[in-house]
């Protein structure tokens, strides 16, 4: 069984369902999850959708929102840079701390969570996004990214980051078009989250980290675009 604490229009959770897993899907936003439930519906007459199991509920409240199966889940996954969204409004990381303990506690013994964040360290050493391509969605149509830090008492408190996108023209003479979004994130150091997942574990997990979904070592060569942390409990 599979937890997808970041849902979002269920993506991963679809893949997921399609490979055969059970799996449980939660998101915060009501509105996000239309997509993953409409998904679901036009699916029903295939038994790995009719089972799926969409749920609104809050990292902050996940113990209360939603009943954990015996032990706990087999693999919780937290993707796509989502854990990033939620912000650090008072200041201490305590909605941080709190959030990963209830998702650490939906893991059963010998379970795994997979989470995820951009390379922040990348972000604010450099003040640009990596050059590398993004593993999450079509960066080819990425024409430009303008990166903003805000400080508070001298600490990097939230990165903004303004997208432009070149969509493709429908039609064949039409020029191409060009889209523009902005995303806030909390920026996680790579050193300061993995802390804050092995207190989230009480110490009790083996951690390891991916870059890009591919073996990591510190000062290689190549840069990557996401840090992947993969967690089992022993506890």
């Amino acid at each position: 069984a599979v937890l997808d604490v970041a849902c979002g229009t269920g993506v991963d959770s679809i893949m997921l369902v399609e490979d055969g897993f059970s799996v449980t899907s939660v998101d915060a936003s009501d509105k996000m999850l239309k997509y993953a439930l409409k998904e679901r519906w036009n699916r029903r007459k295939e038994e790995a959708f009719d089972k799926w199991v969409i749920e609104e509920a809050n990292w902050l409240t996940l113990d209360k929102d939603l009943q954990k199966p015996g032990d706990g889940f087999d693999a919780v996954i937290c993707l796509g840079n989502s854990f990033a969204h939620l912000p650090d409004f008072k200041g201490d990381q305590s909605d941080h701390k709190l959030a990963l303990k209830n998702i650490a506690s939906m893991v059963r013994p010998g379970g795994l969570m997979v989470i995820d964040h951009r390379n922040y360290d990348y972000i604010l050493a450099t003040g640009c996004a990596p050059p590398g391509k993004n593993i999450y969605y079509k960066s080819d149509l990425t024409k430009d990214i303008t990166t903003s830090v805000l400080l508070v008492n001298n600490k990097a408190h939230m990165v903004t980051l303004d997208y432009t996108l070149q969509v493709p023209a429908q039609e064949p003479e039409e020029a191409p078009e060009l889209s523009k979004f902005r995303l806030s994130y909390y920026p996680h150091r790579l050193e300061a989250f993995t802390e804050l997942l092995k207190n989230a574990f009480q110490g009790q997990c083996q951690h390891s980290v991916l870059g890009d979904f591919q073996p990591y070592q510190p000062g290689q060569a190549y840069t990557p675009c996401y840090f992947i942390h993969v967690v089992k409990k022993t506890g």
